[in-house]
């Protein structure tokens, strides 16, 4: 039985069972490397490690980088609600028009839609259940994943951690 039919994530955070850490943990059990995912990805601003550890916070590191995820409801962009546009942290290319963004309830940011060029998506298996990663297209850094359970227009919600995005207001 997949991890999916046992709990979903918008349960478990509904359940405050920390769905961030259960799925941290159970990646690690698989053995799932985000790190290698992010190194293997193309991209047209490739950096050495050292360079985007020094570029980056630890924290956006870890998850631009190594493909971690921020604890829901930690991120200060979950709770952004101006007219702007949200950024790749890591490079500064657009990704995401504040147009777009609508509240999930998941404690991660979510948009129904992503600005054109903005994004790449690569299959992810480390949770026992394929999912649809989401990086920049840019620097290929880990944004979150998108998944089928949206608004409309697209129906689709790009589940996004906010450590990995800056806001500019219009």
């Amino acid at each position: 039985m997949s991890l999916h039919h046992l709990l979903t994530r918008r349960e478990a955070v509904a359940l405050g069972l920390g769905a961030a850490a259960l799925a941290v943990t159970v990646k690690l059990a698989l053995g799932g490397d985000g790190a290698a995912a992010v190194a293997a990805t193309p991209a047209s601003l490739k950096l050495s490690d050292a360079e985007w550890r020094k570029r980056l916070r630890p924290d956006a590191y870890r998850v631009l980088r190594q493909a971690d995820t921020e604890r829901p409801f930690s991120s200060p962009l979950n709770d952004e609600h101006r007219g702007g546009t949200f950024a790749c942290a890591g490079c500064g290319l657009p990704l995401y028009a504040s147009r777009t963004k609508f509240d999930s309830g998941t404690g991660w940011p979510s948009f129904y839609d992503h600005l054109p060029n903005a994004i790449g998506e690569r299959k992810d298996a480390t949770l026992g259940e394929e999912r649809t990663e989401v990086h920049c297209a840019r620097c290929a850094g880990h944004l979150g994943h998108v998944f089928d359970d949206g608004p409309k227009p697209t129906g689709l919600r790009y589940c996004m951690n906010g450590v990995a995005m800056r806001f500019t207001p219009a």
